[in-house]
């Protein structure tokens, strides 16, 4: 067999997300978590190799110097992938159930979000969020699938009214809901022109809209309302569909 490639070998190795600064010749001392997941669970000995990134300084190669239960001290070598900024996607969407939505923020995180704005709407039934667990599903996922950065994830909104005026100006707004009036979600992605500007995807609650809220969307600027088909769908199920067509269409995959 031959040798395995930098990036072969890059791809088999753990990756960390840390938050201190990052550039050759760093040493970092590991959070107690890190430290005993690389030195207990992994058994990871001095000399190994972890990657490491920040969401700001790219990606590094760190060896380990040390490696104990309660603490891990890593030396930054090298840098093996430069920082990049993916799309300003953000994820608006009605809190559900914890199990169901530890799976919408990882997938959330996967699929390129980089917002995650949790928003209570007339028929929410969920009353509370996590957001530490939120923000530790976002963390694990990034870390697995490679992506540079981790979604930020926002205090809950009380409103849809106060959800839409916390978009960045200018942003697109495309809404799944099956209410009267939506379309199909592949059709208007086709014909929105690929621009710069951020990009709002709301999947509806699942016990839907109130008329209230049906109002405020009819009047919103540069809002469109998508379906995602004839069948409904679960709100996490329904949040991996929009996100991945999206990606596909308009998205950084193109």
């Amino acid at each position: 067999m031959g040798k395995a490639t930098t990036s072969e070998t890059s791809q088999k190795r753990l990756r960390l997300y840390v938050t201190e600064d990052l550039a050759a010749g760093a040493e970092l001392v590991l959070e107690p978590g890190h430290s005993h997941y690389l030195g207990t669970v992994m058994r990871r000995k001095p000399g190994d190799g972890v990657l490491l990134f920040n969401g700001r300084d790219g990606e590094w190669l760190a060896e380990i110097v040390e490696a104990g239960r309660k603490q891990c001290r890593v030396t930054v070598t090298s840098e093996t992938r430069a920082q990049a900024s993916g799309p300003d996607l953000w994820l608006l969407f009605a809190p559900i159930k914890r199990t169901r939505l530890d799976y919408t923020v990882q997938k959330a995180t996967e699929l390129g979000v980089r917002v995650i704005q949790p928003v209570f709407t007339d028929f929410t039934a969920v009353e509370r969020v996590n957001l530490d667990r939120l923000e530790a599903n976002a963390v694990e996922a990034a870390e697995q699938c490679r992506r540079l950065t981790v979604p930020e994830i926002r205090e809950p909104l009380k409103s849809l009214d106060a959800a839409f005026d916390a978009l960045p100006a200018g942003c697109h707004r495309f809404v799944f809901d099956n209410g009267e009036g939506a379309e199909p979600a592949a059709t208007v992605f086709a014909r929105v022109q690929r621009d710069e500007a951020p990009t709002a995807v709301l999947i509806g609650p699942e016990g839907g809209f109130s008329e209230r809220e049906r109002g405020i969307l009819a009047s919103a600027a540069n809002t469109h309302l998508l379906t995602l088909g004839p069948r409904i769908l679960r709100a996490d199920t329904a949040v991996v569909a929009a996100l991945t067509l999206w990606q596909a269409v308009l998205g950084d995959w193109v």
